[in-house]
């Protein structure tokens, strides 16, 4: 009989057809490889064009969890369902370095869990190394770990004993960040002494109760470094307060499965990504907690929803665009905000052959990176 460390590992290598692992299955016809293709839709300026696609080749293939654009946009930093991490040239999609690659040979009881997320650590850190970046992994004792891309080395590392870590995010300043996954509670470390601060659980048991699942979202508000979002499968965002070491608002029925919250430049509003058929991207008010918008997905190019494991804004300081992608129709979309009215799609990543599961903006908002459960990443241009 497998070992547990087996099955788990079975069960990650085939995220993408188990609906109760950490999301849910591609649902529907599966696309024919290279009918693929990048559309533009309605009539406005904003236009999509693909710049390049980035594929490591793994055989089997590799699932990519999470890409990240470096604080300078000049690296994209990518992670599969087999742990390692390539790190690429933003600008032309040439492999820069490789961080964690294991033996080909390894059997799959040896091989290690995803690496489910990564952050580049803000320039202007504690410290004065720059390219660092941070990886967290589903390892039955997941582990932080902070690497320096042109040397290759783990600089250090840190072990949630009995957790797998699903998310993680930094302050704008560096000056700490949190990690999330799958026993429910936020850990916030220092960055200067890698200690942790603080566990943030549970809530006020009146209008908040913290999380009851998996956590598989998170998100520091931009300004203020007391404030946290994260989102996860108990169908619900949750707002935390350092200060106060509970939740202390809850935003209801958000199904999230992916890195698919996020808050606005001005940290006045809340994006969501639910993975379901319907009302699946939505953007909250964060004063009030409510619905503010729900975006319809379907367009000139699909009538059919997508279940959501992937949502962001734009990092633009008016947080002017959305980009979102998942499942049922494995598709990616930009949307373009518009004062006082819906968002409208402009272009749109279609027919892809398996689901989309981490989308990034570049810092200049001027390319996107979109990754997928074929194990290939395609970058594409904002004009």
């Amino acid at each position: 009989a497998p070992s547990l460390a087996q099955s788990e590992r079975q069960l990650w290598s085939s995220r993408a057809t188990q609906p109760n692992m950490a999301g849910g299955y591609s649902g529907g016809a599966m696309a024919i490889e290279g009918a693929e293709e990048v559309t533009s839709i309605g009539t406005g300026t904003k236009r999509i064009r693909s710049k390049y696609t980035v594929n490591p080749g793994y055989a089997p293939v590799a699932d990519c969890f999470c890409v990240r654009f470096s604080p300078d946009d000049q690296y994209l930093a990518t992670s599969f369902a087999n742990g390692a991490i390539h790190v690429y040239s933003a600008d032309t999609g040439r492999q820069e370095f490789l961080l964690n690659g294991s033996p080909p040979s390894l059997e799959l009881s040896a091989t290690p869990l995803p690496t489910t997320q990564l952050r580049w650590r803000p320039h202007g850190a504690a410290s004065k190394t720059q390219s660092v970046l941070v990886s967290v992994n589903a390892e039955f004792d997941g582990q932080i770990m902070q690497w320096h891309i042109k040397s290759g080395k783990c600089l250090h590392s840190i072990t949630e004993k009995g957790n797998q870590i699903f998310c993680l995010d930094y302050f704008s300043d560096g000056s700490q960040f949190a990690t999330a996954g799958k026993d429910r509670l936020l850990r916030v470390y220092d960055e200067a002494t890698k200690r942790q601060l603080m566990t943030l659980q549970g809530g006020d048991m009146k209008e908040t109760a913290g999380h009851s699942n998996r956590i598989f979202s998170l998100k520091y508000h931009p300004e203020d470094p007391n404030i946290i979002l994260s989102g996860g499968w108990d169908n619900t965002v949750q707002v935390w307060d350092t200060r106060k070491g509970i939740s202390v608002k809850s935003l209801w029925n958000a199904y999230i499965c992916g890195d698919a919250v996020d808050i606005s430049s001005d940290g006045r509003q809340i994006l969501t990504g639910s993975w379901r058929t319907e009302n699946s991207l939505q953007i909250w008010d964060f004063a009030s907690g409510k619905v503010a918008q729900t975006i319809d997905w379907a367009s000139a190019s699909s009538k059919s929803p997508c279940q959501l494991f992937a949502a962001q804004f734009s990092k633009d300081a008016g947080s002017s665009m959305i980009l979102a992608g998942g499942s049922q129709e494995n598709e990616a979309k930009f949307f373009l905000r518009q004062p006082g009215a819906m968002p409208v799609p402009f272009g749109a990543l279609v027919s892809m052959p398996k689901p989309v599961f981490t989308v990034d903006w570049s810092i200049s908002s001027k390319m996107a990176a979109v990754g997928s459960s074929d194990g290939q990443v395609r970058v594409l241009e904002v004009l």
